[in-house]
């Protein structure tokens, strides 16, 4: 099945985060922190503006980006899980 995200929403898939604290102690799953880093999967075309126009999006397919706590509806597909946002839920481009 494929996805297309509509207007200015993005499709990102989670990166886990380390197992392991500095120390070398290992995290069990359920003391773990949800990642609030991802991958983005799909984008939408972007929002229109007030002339009807779309105004493209700043994020493209593969960009690893930050975005906040609580953002995005998460859900699954072909059993990977996945979260939609809005492009603004998105704090940043992770570079290098």
């Amino acid at each position: 099945m494929s996805f297309r995200p509509l207007h200015d929403r993005v499709v990102v898939s989670r990166i886990d985060s380390e197992e392991k604290t500095a120390g070398g102690i290992i995290i069990p799953d359920t003391a773990k922190e949800k990642p609030s880093e991802g991958v983005v999967v799909s984008v939408g075309p972007g929002a229109r503006d007030e002339d009807g126009k779309y105004i493209k999006p700043d994020v493209k397919t593969g960009d690893r980006v930050l975005f906040g706590k609580w953002s995005g509806t998460e859900i699954k597909i072909d059993g990977e899980d996945l979260l939609i946002m809005k492009e603004s839920d998105i704090m940043g481009v992770i570079e290098g």
